[in-house]
């Protein structure tokens, strides 16, 4: 709804990633006053990015999310669809594990060029303006005043009537909420690290099939392909700690390689990734989960800031976009009511940022081990054939999360229901076959006796004549 009627209000959101991007297109176009706060310099005109650059997997939470600010065919058009997981076995046969019917596919996105689109667009708006090198010093939302220091390292106050946190997983918005009562917090790091590495161009062509999200799961890690537009893909191994810290000479790398991601090599390039592999130490991931997300009518938090999450469901920034999109329904059905709008927002977000965040712990472990199972795969195929004869009854997992809008806690219900469904229909089946061949085996052997109880009265017989 357009508030231009009244007294134009002040939201300052503190940070300009993805999603402090995207929130304020939100907010702009509702004609309040919107000023962002980011820390780094202008991504646009940096010579150098600091920060992840693990690629992004946009499905349709993100997308619509864009779509409502005008902007999803124009990011759509800079990425490339994946429509299935192409593992890689240990031997080296391939074999494509479908996300979902022949038309539902990811797209693989450029982080970077993303947030440039987002932070172009929030200038367009004529009420909103990006301020960068302006790092939050301190937040009082109970005051609606902030304090930024900025390149001249002056400290600056700030007024507004909202604060929206979208400051990553080590918010410092957030940091002042821990000092409030009743606010609960948790975070762990998981005991895995990532690195990337580069597989370039073949004959200025893709080395391996563009259209997947390529996997070489080795039960206790793994590696991962994404491709992109400029025709080469970022791969990035996941792997304990421990195992990086024992590759320490690139003879211990090429020697891992060599055992564990054989095909990989001609790819990457022998010289590339002996360099590569030592450019930077394998970073740490980390989950974060948080309630509430508001302060009163002064404060909330999103993205990262409410929910940082392992990236393996691919649902991070999806989910964060997600958190916009919810928020701006959410202002129209409060006619952009701080008040009653921030409180419900906490209590419609907060099952299903934690529900994801859970599905985000257990997809590492499908990806890396539970995809080489042929009873993995036959599970999965179960769920499509009864997908596709009760589609709107059975509905998989990947396509509750990935394809539609259904909440990620009802997601996970449904996933948990269906799962019993399948295990007794499967039970049933099993005891059918059982049955069955234990009544063929018995009628077999039931003939068996009273062939030989007749063999005496045929040689009598025989005698006789």
């Amino acid at each position: 709804m357009d508030s231009s009627h009244e007294e134009r209000k002040k939201v300052i959101v503190v940070g300009g990633g993805l999603v402090g991007a995207l929130n304020a297109c939100f907010l702009a176009k509702r004609n309040f006053q919107v000023e962002i706060y980011e820390a780094r310099e202008d991504i646009r005109v940096a010579q150098s990015v600091r920060g992840r650059s693990i690629n992004l997997a946009l499905s349709y939470r993100g997308r619509q999310a864009l779509k409502a600010i005008g902007l999803e065919d124009q990011v759509v058009s800079q990425g490339v669809p994946m429509r299935g997981r192409m593992i890689h076995s240990l031997s080296g046969n391939r074999y494509v594990i479908p996300y979902g019917t022949k038309s539902q596919y990811i797209l693989s996105i450029s982080r970077k060029n993303l947030n440039k689109d987002l932070l172009t667009a929030v200038e367009k708006y004529p009420n909103a303006k990006v301020h960068f090198g302006h790092r939050l010093v301190t937040c009082s939302p109970e005051e609606g005043r902030v304090t930024v220091l900025g390149p001249d390292n002056v400290p600056n106050d700030v007024t507004c009537d909202l604060i929206v946190g979208c400051d990553g997983a080590y918010s410092t918005v957030r940091s002042h909420f821990m000092r409030k009562p009743r606010f609960d917090y948790s975070q762990q790091y998981i005991p895995h690290g990532y690195m990337e590495l580069t597989i370039p161009p073949n004959g200025g062509e893709y080395a391996m099939e563009p259209n997947y999200l390529h996997i070489w799961p080795r039960n206790t890690f793994m590696m991962i392909a994404l491709p992109n537009m400029e025709k080469s893909f970022t791969c990035t191994l996941f792997m304990p700690f421990e195992e990086f810290e024992k590759l320490r000479t690139s003879g211990d790398v090429l020697h891992f390689f060599r055992k564990y991601f054989p095909d990989s090599i001609p790819l990457i390039g022998e010289k590339a990734l002996m360099q590569d592999f030592f450019l930077l130490p394998a970073q740490p991931m980390i989950s974060v989960k948080c309630s509430s997300f508001h302060l009163k009518s002064h404060c909330v938090l999103m993205g990262d800031a409410a929910h940082a999450i392992v990236p393996f469901f691919g649902q991070g920034m999806n989910a964060g976009f997600e958190d916009c999109l919810v928020f701006d329904e959410l202002m129209d059905r409060f006619n952009n009511d701080f008040s009653m709008c921030l409180p419900e927002f906490s209590r419609f977000r907060i099952p299903d940022d934690h529900a994801i965040s859970d599905l985000s712990m257990y997809n590492y472990v499908e990806m890396r081990s539970h995809v080489n199972s042929p009873w993995f795969i036959f599970r999965k195929n179960v769920e499509r054939f009864l997908h596709a004869i009760m589609p709107s009854t059975f509905i998989p997992l990947y396509t509750m999360v990935t394809f539609s809008r259904i909440r990620y806690h009802e997601a996970v219900q449904r996933w948990h229901w269906q799962n019993k469904v399948i295990n007794k229909g499967l039970c049933v089946f099993g005891s059918l076959v059982v049955t069955g061949s234990a009544y063929l085996l018995m009628q077999h052997l039931s003939r068996r006796p009273l062939y030989y109880l007749r063999l005496p009265w045929n040689w009598k017989s025989l005698l006789l004549q």
